[in-house]
């Protein structure tokens, strides 16, 4: 399914279970799910670029759960749909049931997975992270890469605000051992991310 390297993550506790960046078929993430015996509680997302929410509006209705994103980036959900239409991915259709907006902050996931939701505002007006300290996990999304910074040049994009989201990060100071997947391409390692602070 294209775009190939976009990484959606899967978090499971028992047999519950959340995505992240629910990038795809809504029926390909059923199979899998069911191939688990997963029950899905939620889905949440990185920011509103189709290639990371194409299968989340289906998923969210067909599972009767919320679907958590930014409401900055709303305007980019239907936006996406001419990706969509060239990777022959369904279309979102115009009556989907909005996601619930999505604000920094720490929140529990799963009953007993807590999560940090950190504003990372640059590559899309609504852009977040998730970081997961007792496992010393981070969720970029586009934000950064093992290699560089997310693109601005897509609706909603601001070089300097971004340059500002990433500043942000480097004073968090998280880790060199946490373990950072980005939203696309392969993961790294907190340490050699740092190179890229400005």
């Amino acid at each position: 399914m294209p775009p190939e390297n976009t990484n959606s993550v899967l978090v499971s506790s028992g047999d519950s279970c959340v995505i992240f960046d629910a990038w795809g078929r809504s029926d390909d993430w059923d199979n899998l799910l069911k191939s688990r015996g997963l029950k899905l509680q939620a889905i949440y997302s990185t920011h509103g670029h189709s290639d990371h929410i194409s299968a989340a509006p289906e998923l969210a209705r067909r599972h009767n759960v919320s679907w958590f994103m930014n409401k900055a980036d709303l305007q980019l959900v239907l936006w996406g749909n001419q990706i969509l239409d060239f990777w022959e991915l369904p279309r979102i259709p115009d009556d989907f049931l909005p996601p619930t907006d999505l604000h920094a902050g720490t929140t529990k996931i799963l009953d007993d997975i807590e999560m940090e939701i950190i504003a990372s505002p640059g590559h899309s007006r609504g852009g977040v992270m998730f970081y997961f300290p007792e496992y010393k996990i981070l969720l970029t999304g586009d934000t950064i890469f093992r290699d560089g910074v997310g693109r601005t040049d897509l609706p909603g994009g601001d070089e300097k605000i971004l340059r500002e989201s990433i500043a942000n990060l480097g004073r968090m100071n998280l880790p060199d051992d946490t373990y950072v997947v980005h939203g696309h391409g392969a993961d790294s390692m907190m340490g050699a991310v740092k190179s890229i602070f400005p």
